[in-house]
């Protein structure tokens, strides 16, 4: 009886523990993805659509003369300016 009381004691305290990471499981990292999205692959975006804008109006003289402005322009604009601002917040 002793050795139940004792062994109960002990692990009576890491039940909550189990609780709390079922439910955490069930959450998924959601709110941690949202938060490395904002901080850092948000400003990353912004910075990779001015880049590549500034690249595009430098690329324009050769992709003009060889008929493929429009795909510049999806590759080095659009796509990072879609990534950017079109998706939702924590999406990857």
């Amino acid at each position: 009886m002793v050795i139940l009381s004792v062994s109960f004691l002990i692990f009576s305290h890491l039940a909550p523990l189990a609780l709390a990471e079922e439910h955490y499981e069930s959450m998924g990292d959601k709110g941690g993805q949202m938060a490395f999205d904002l901080v850092i692959l948000r400003p990353m975006g912004i910075i990779a659509t001015a880049l590549g804008s500034i690249t595009y109006v430098i690329s324009l003289p050769f992709s003009i003369p060889g008929g493929n402005q429009d795909e510049a322009y999806q590759k080095l604009v659009s796509d990072p300016a879609d990534y950017t601002f079109q998706r939702p917040l924590g999406e990857m």
